[in-house]
């Protein structure tokens, strides 16, 4: 099935935005490829080189290829080890330290989303040094735009989910505020992304359900996003936001991702030796980043961003051996069903689309039916590969959807790219709706 692009999906409004933009980016993918990282360095300029990494990929396969292949390249490396899954504000700072005494000209990151985001983080305050809270997205920092291009920085992920290597995000837990929040801007996106699915053959099946369920959450997001035409044009072209809303550019990745996590999912969570699902959902998540990079996410990730902030006690399957936390693709779709069923209403032909490429049967499917089709679709896959059933099973309850409520309103950033404008009452409802779902 390919995206169906109605005739007004994308008609001009008085008053409303007539572009959207697509930065360039160079994607290398293939099983082997890390094994050239040395050689892609070099090419960039980079002489003294910052490898981050997390100590439990510090001491796989993967890291072993990465030193070897930069090594004969002849570049000078040092390391970053103390990457933090699901990173904080401390940890952000104690890598923008070692960045800024490194003397670096080049950055490579090897790992998940955590690592990638640790590296622009400190890429950016070593070349444009700041208060912390400068660059943060407002409201809960400075939203300080980043003056230019930061240093060169290739991104090696080793998880199928974030799409961190082809996004201008870093995302951080801001401890004291119980918060999540990040930083955005184009001068964040690596300048190359080197996708080598074999790195994720060793991914325990937790890992690749969370991280897998991130890419349906991006890909969706951004399908069912507000269109571009149907944002404010702003007064410069300079001020387009990263997250532009759904275009069709952003439609095609979306869809494709979506079709290919449908596929491939609960295969590749079945079967570590499924090579062939692996290394398919690692490109989904590719085709999705590129997508939500350019498109945004709403509602599910602004969710998310509470529910991973407020909850330092939960320890996921897959994760056993990290700090207790939620990680990032179960903080996702646990709102996801609940968060679907409500934006269906304000495009149900494209929820449809969505639900039909997951197996769902839509054929005769009413317009009124489409929140509901897609949420159990969801909702069934979840259970089929070990995600929890809802907020509940990770630890909430009632009495913390204020407290919820008020950590996802301070996502302006994302909120205002739903396709359906949503308030407080209606955050309250989404979180008890999502405390459980069988």
């Amino acid at each position: 099935m390919t995206a169906v692009h109605r005739p007004d999906d994308f008609a001009l409004r008085d008053g409303g935005e007539v572009a959207f933009t697509v930065a360039a980016q160079a994607i290398k993918f293939g099983a082997g490829c890390l094994s050239e990282l040395g050689e892609d360095a070099r090419a960039l300029g980079m002489r003294r080189v910052a490898l981050f990494m997390d100590r439990a990929v510090a001491a796989t396969e993967p890291a072993s290829v990465a030193r070897q292949a930069l090594a004969a390249a002849g570049l000078d490396v040092a390391e970053f080890d103390a990457v933090r899954i699901e990173p904080t504000d401390a940890t952000f700072l104690d890598a923008a330290t070692f960045a800024r005494d490194g003397d670096f000209d080049g950055f490579v990151s090897l790992g998940g989303g955590s690592t990638i985001d640790t590296a622009k983080a400190a890429n950016l305050f070593a070349t444009y040094p700041d208060d912390f809270l400068a660059y943060v997205n407002a409201p809960i920092g400075r939203a300080r735009p980043v003056p230019g291009p930061v240093r060169p920085h290739i991104a090696c992920p080793t998880t199928s989910g974030t799409g961190s290597e082809t996004t201008g995000v870093t995302v951080f837990d801001l401890v004291d505020a119980q918060v999540k929040t990040g930083i955005s801007s184009k001068h964040l996106k690596p300048t190359m992304a080197v996708v080598d699915p074999t790195t994720t053959h060793s991914l325990p099946a937790g890992v690749v359900a969370a991280t897998g369920f991130d890419v349906f959450t991006h890909a969706i997001e951004s399908y069912t996003a507000r269109t571009y035409t149907s944002r404010p044009r702003p007064p410069s072209p300079d001020q387009r936001p990263p997250y532009q809303g759904a275009n069709p550019y952003s439609d095609i990745g979306s869809m494709q991702a979506i079709r290919l996590a449908g596929r491939y999912l609960v295969r590749a969570v079945a079967d570590s030796a499924d090579h062939e699902a692996r290394h398919a959902l690692m490109f989904a998540a590719t085709l999705a980043g590129l997508a939500f990079g350019n498109a945004g996410v709403h509602i599910p990730h602004a969710m998310s961003y509470a529910v991973a902030g407020l909850n330092h006690t939960y320890r996921a399957r897959g994760y056993e051996a990290a700090e207790p936390m939620v990680p990032h693709g179960i903080s996702v779709v646990v709102n996801a069903p609940a968060a679907f069923r409500f934006t269906a209403e304000a495009a149900p032909g494209r929820h449809l689309e969505v639900a039909a490429a997951l197996g769902a049967e839509t054929a005769g499917a009413a317009d009124a039916d489409a929140g509901d089709i897609l949420a159990d679709r969801l909702a069934a896959m979840m259970r089929e590969t070990g995600i929890p059933s809802g907020l509940a099973e990770i630890g909430y309850g009632e009495a913390d959807i204020p407290a919820l409520v008020a950590g996802t309103m301070a996502q302006q950033r994302l909120l205002v790219i739903a396709p359906r404008a949503v308030g407080e009452q209606d955050l309250a409802d989404l979180f008890g709706a999502a405390m459980r779902y069988w």
